[in-house]
């Protein structure tokens, strides 16, 4: 609502000042009318590229947890954990896992909860703290590489990529991968020191607050949530020259999970029935991205209309070291803001569709400024108080959110810190 306002103040205060919102065949006739226009052409253009994308994504992973298919794969990928005892070593494997995990479960507090329930018993018998596990599992879901990412999908679209696979191998997991380490290695210092320095602390996991897992589904049905991903990499590394998108093959997936479950139920009634969940996540998609993705759009009209763009790019043109002083400068905003709001996605959606118009006006690489923004919005939520997924996994193990803020922050700052290191040695 904040970025539709601010947008929609700006395109009225720049026709009052005498500039125009849309121009030529774009404009509706009416000057007053065309900040509307200008919304509903937004809303058309984020649906036909990277907004029905997110949708199929974001139902493709509803219908795998209504299956169960997303808890055999957790299961089936969690189970050699229990073979180790350590609670320390335990923790940074618990954090690749869970990152890897969250190629498949979009949604950093559903991935979180899902963990607890499912890793609790192995955390539990290897007698790993309840604040311990907390912290590991607060922060799972940060900056994975896929391509199945909703973020990774506009990042592509609007920095020119073909293919959003080309965007994710040859920039974000270089960047990303090492970070992840990074991150992994300073979780067990961290853990380990607070653990020690803080002694017993009334922290205990609250079971009532777990999601029940669904045990029906067979074990193989791990296959279908990874299928999108391994058929986009086989897609994209043997026919290139086909068009086949992210859309068809997460149909083509969907369609299969679909055939598998009637045939298991041997109910088709049911089975069509739970189809819904698919329409359902889509308008999850729709209302936590799209949505937010056409906000921060709006946002970006009004800045152009007002002239504010061509300023800051008038600003930084021909100024030697620009590409890392707009790194560091959108990076920092984006990490405040995120700190403040909880939400990492709202800050780099309303930031890159500005990237490429600044940098292209200054001469300098967008990839250089927006990929640590992407990267930044995404380590930083979990080091917030107010962010869903540690206000949810504090309510599970029964503590103030601060002191699992505490367990996630250092590692989080450390993972920002390599993030922006070696984005300056890579493009710099």
């Amino acid at each position: 609502v904040v970025l539709f306002a601010a947008g929609f103040l700006l395109m009225y205060a720049a026709l009052i000042m005498g500039s125009d919102v849309l121009v030529g065949k774009d404009a509706s006739g009416l000057a007053w009318a065309d900040p509307f226009k200008a919304v509903k052409d937004l809303f058309i253009k984020q649906y036909a590229n990277a907004g029905l994308i997110i949708l199929t994504l974001f139902g493709f992973a509803a219908y795998m947890s209504k299956i169960g298919a997303n808890d055999k794969v957790i299961e089936l990928l969690s189970r050699p954990l229990a073979a180790v005892k350590s609670p320390y070593i335990l923790v940074p494997l618990v954090f690749w896992l869970g990152t890897l995990l969250s190629i498949i479960i979009p949604s950093a507090a559903s991935l979180a909860v899902i963990l607890m329930a499912t890793l609790y018993p192995v955390l539990k018998a290897a007698k790993m703290t309840p604040l311990t596990a907390a912290g590991v599992i607060a922060t799972t879901a940060t900056i994975v590489p896929t391509p199945l990412g909703g973020d990774n999908v506009v990042a592509a679209r609007v920095l020119g990529f073909d293919h959003v696979v080309d965007y994710v191998f040859y920039h974000h997991a270089v960047i990303s991968i090492p970070a992840i380490i990074v991150m992994g290695i300073v979780h067990y210092f961290w853990q380990k020191h607070l653990d020690r320095t803080e002694g017993a602390i009334n922290a205990a996991v609250d079971e009532s607050e777990l999601r029940q897992v669904n045990a029906d589904a067979p074990a193989w049905y791990a296959v279908f949530p990874v299928l999108p991903l391994g058929l986009t990499i086989f897609f994209w590394a043997f026919f290139k020259h086909a068009k086949v998108g992210l859309v068809e093959i997460t149909l083509f997936s969907f369609a299969l999970a679909f055939i598998a479950e009637t045939i298991r139920r041997r109910d088709v009634k049911a089975a069509m029935k739970d189809v819904s969940t698919f329409f359902n996540g889509m308008g999850d998609g729709f209302s936590k991205v799209v949505v937010l993705i056409v906000a921060a759009s709006t946002m970006v009209a009004g800045l152009k209309a007002m002239g504010l763009i061509d300023a800051i790019s008038g600003l930084v043109t021909g100024v030697e070291n620009a590409g890392a002083g707009l790194m560091l400068v959108f990076s920092g905003i984006t990490a405040l803001i995120t700190f403040v709001s909880g939400s990492g996605n709202a800050v780099f959606y309303s930031f890159i569709e500005l990237i490429p118009q600044i940098a292209d006006k200054a001469g300098i690489d967008p990839i250089m400024v927006a990929l640590p923004m992407q990267l930044t919005s995404n380590v930083i939520r979990a080091a917030s108080p107010v962010a869903a997924v540690v206000i949810i996994v504090a309510a599970v193990v029964k503590v103030n959110p601060l002191m699992v803020v505490k367990r996630t922050c250092v590692p989080l700052l450390s993972g920002f810190a390599a993030v922006l290191l070696l984005s300056l040695i890579r493009y710099a």
